[in-house]
């Protein structure tokens, strides 16, 4: 097959390793910086131009896509899909993953265990808000926020008032969201691909933080999940729409909460802290369901 990697850097983990795994099957692979990518938008023979030429014919592209580039790198893959090239992740998907309000809105409609959550644009509501959230401590983030970046834990009351403000003066789009305090700031990244979790680690905050995201300094280690905490990230993946998740979940009394699902999950700390070949697995996928114009929105949307 001849695969694309829609990548800014070829040598970051996650590209890298896909490439490794690709070749090893034999397959054809080029990385393709997706902001190089320009596009002859036509009714009767779109194309993607790079570096002064017409691409070739993929057989597939597997998007990585960072969240600052959304809005250009899903214009890209839309454009592949246009031409009937199999996506292993679809725009459509893409984009509903990286607002995390419309996220939680399309899975708390199928009823999904989810962090209570507020949403409310006016400095008016904001007392409203906390009590939403079952008060102080609470969690605020951004909406479009990733990494743990734009994520704040406010312990009190007053502490919550002023953050909200002061994001609300900013124009920033936010969420309030109720502090689960029998999680101790531990998640669990749920690795699916297709209607399969693969793999599962621990997230562990470091000392004096309640991120756990890798980037923040939190520690993996693997895990058991049960039947429920899998069945819920499964059904995470399938609603947003998406072949190949990292579902965020935490344990609370209620059950399992999704907390995020990711579009392009990191595959090196899911790798290292497993000792799975998740690379593999994702070429695997492709190689079994890319189908030209297999796409289920084939660029609408």
């Amino acid at each position: 097959m001849h695969i694309g990697i829609l990548s800014r850097n070829k040598s970051l983990y996650s590209t890298r390793r896909l490439k490794e795994a690709a070749e090893a099957r034999n397959h054809t692979v080029h990385i393709i910086d997706t902001l190089r990518c320009y596009m002859n938008i036509s009714s009767r023979k779109p194309e993607v131009h790079y570096n002064g030429k017409m691409l070739p014919r993929f057989d597939a592209i597997i998007p990585r896509i960072s969240p600052k580039n959304t809005f250009y790198g899903t214009a890209v893959v839309r454009q592949f899909e246009m031409m009937g090239v199999f996506s292993l992740n679809e725009s459509v998907a893409i984009s509903r993953s990286r607002d995390k309000l419309r996220a939680l809105q399309l899975l708390s409609r199928k009823g999904l265990g989810l962090p209570i959550t507020g949403f409310a644009s006016s400095p008016d509501d904001v007392d409203d808000l906390i009590k939403i959230a079952s008060g102080a401590p609470l969690v605020i983030k951004l909406v479009e926020g990733t990494q743990g970046i734009g994520v704040v834990l406010a312990e009190t009351t007053q502490a919550a008032e002023s953050v909200i403000d002061a994001f609300m003066g900013l124009k920033a789009n936010i969420l309030v969201q109720e502090y689960v305090k029998e999680s101790g700031g531990a998640d669990i990244r749920c690795f699916v691909i297709g209607d399969k979790v693969v793999a599962a680690m621990k997230r562990t905050p470091e000392p004096g933080e309640f991120r756990s995201n890798l980037h923040r300094g939190g520690s993996a280690s693997l895990i058991k999940i049960t039947p429920e905490e899998r069945k819920t990230a499964v059904d995470a993946a399938r609603i947003i729409g998406l072949n190949v998740a990292g579902v965020d979940i935490i344990r609370s009394d209620r059950g399992p909460l999704v907390l995020e699902v990711n579009s392009s999950p990191g595959l090196e700390g899911i790798e290292k802290a497993t000792g799975k070949d998740i690379a593999g697995q994702i070429i695997e996928f492709i190689e079994k369901d890319a189908r030209p114009h297999k796409n289920k929105t084939r660029g609408k949307g």
